[in-house]
């Protein structure tokens, strides 16, 4: 996305623009109801504000990444027209620059609930690299909370342990999911130099993108504090 180094967007406005990109992927959506498909199904977009939204719209149209359309005639009541949004050829190319990234950023909470959202557009060989980022990161937060606890065991009292032992199992529930996922990636993804994926339209009982949900349904998602906008 070109933009000045001073008008570069925060890591949030980041993951907000590449949210609205993957949602138009599938077709033109009116602002009202982009917002809808933000709150509804992405949990860091649950508070979001149009006060927010807008502004993100009109980068994206200024990038040439999305195009307005307005419909002819008079508003009727009074009301304006809504204003459809659309993906343009080079919003697709920078949804999948951007969907192909699997580096160390995607595995934090936040960006991987986003990335995790998009996974049935996601090659399988970037979905494993970041369930793989995303367990090691687990699992290294959950030696923190246990080497914590033991240090500070004798000074808790039974509210703070029972919250630390909340965030324990948490993490221990997050992990056991993505090692399931990980697995079913591994077992559906042929190794280099291996035998290739059953032909099209062969039974199969192994996980692919198909596996993923897409943004409208209902996807496993980890629990972090609620951002407002």
């Amino acid at each position: 996305m070109p933009r000045s180094p001073t008008s570069r967007p925060s890591r949030r406005a980041a993951l907000l623009e590449f949210a609205i990109l993957g949602l138009l992927h599938d077709g033109a959506l009116h602002g009202y109801e982009l917002r809808k498909r933000l709150t509804t199904a992405l949990g860091i977009f649950r508070a979001l504000s149009y006060g927010s939204l807008y502004p993100a719209l009109r980068g994206l149209v200024a990038a040439g990444q999305i195009c307005e359309t307005q419909p002819p005639g008079p508003a009727r009541g009074g009301r304006r027209a809504r204003i459809t949004y659309e993906l343009t050829a080079q919003g697709k190319e920078r949804f999948q620059d951007l969907v192909a990234h699997s580096g160390p950023d995607a595995w934090d909470d936040e960006d991987f609930d986003v990335r995790f959202a998009f996974f049935s557009r996601t090659e399988a060989q970037v979905r494993l690299r970041i369930l793989e980022g995303r367990r090691s990161r687990l699992e290294e937060r959950l030696a923190n909370i246990r080497a914590a606890a033991l240090a500070r065991r004798e000074r808790m009292d039974s509210y703070t342990l029972a919250l630390q032992r909340h965030g324990e199992e948490r993490a221990e529930r997050e992990v056991r999911w993505l090692e399931e996922l990980i697995s079913a990636e591994r077992r559906s993804t042929p190794a280099p130099g291996g035998p290739p994926p059953p032909p099209e339209g062969a039974p199969s009982t192994e996980a692919g993108s198909a596996a993923y949900p897409t943004i409208d349904q209902t996807h496993p998602q980890t629990a972090h504090p609620e951002n407002k906008e």
